[in-house]
């Protein structure tokens, strides 16, 4: 029997920083299609957790050391990259390091939730509206994402 075809595996997290008494998330504006702005993430390496290429994307793509503080949710809709199927675990995460883009990221800023730039890459969007929801109730997102 030979092995399955499976969908591709990534990883994304919503970095959270204090700015101005105020709280952001980072988020990369990509250099690569398919462009605009996104959560740092990428793919998992063989041999690597999933949790690791959570924190060895945010580290490559925006100089950030993060500490992981919750998984936020597992997003698995076959449509949720242009590039064919992938399955995203994100992770919620905190840093004392100043961003810098790198790697992948053409561009780097901070963003207050009620003021995204658009447009946003693949479903990250729907992340987003899940992470709001994870801030006012502390509830993880809905298992059928």
């Amino acid at each position: 029997m030979g092995r399955p075809t499976t969908p591709l595996l990534a990883a994304d997290t919503i970095i959270q920083l204090q700015e101005g008494g105020e709280q952001r998330i980072v988020l990369i504006r990509r250099k690569n299609p398919p462009l605009g702005w996104a959560l740092p993430g990428g793919f998992v390496d063989v041999g690597e957790t999933v949790a690791a290429a959570a924190a060895r994307e945010a580290l490559e793509e925006t100089r950030c050391h993060v500490q992981l503080l919750s998984l936020l949710g597992c997003y698995s809709d076959p449509n949720r990259d242009d590039r064919g199927h992938t399955v995203s675990l994100v992770y919620v995460a905190s840093t004392r390091d100043t961003p810098s883009p790198a790697d992948d990221a053409a561009d780097l800023a901070l963003f207050a939730l009620d003021d995204l730039p658009q447009p946003l890459c693949f479903d990250h969007h729907v992340i987003l509206q899940d992470y709001r929801n994870y801030l006012l109730t502390g509830a993880s997102a809905p298992l059928d994402r």
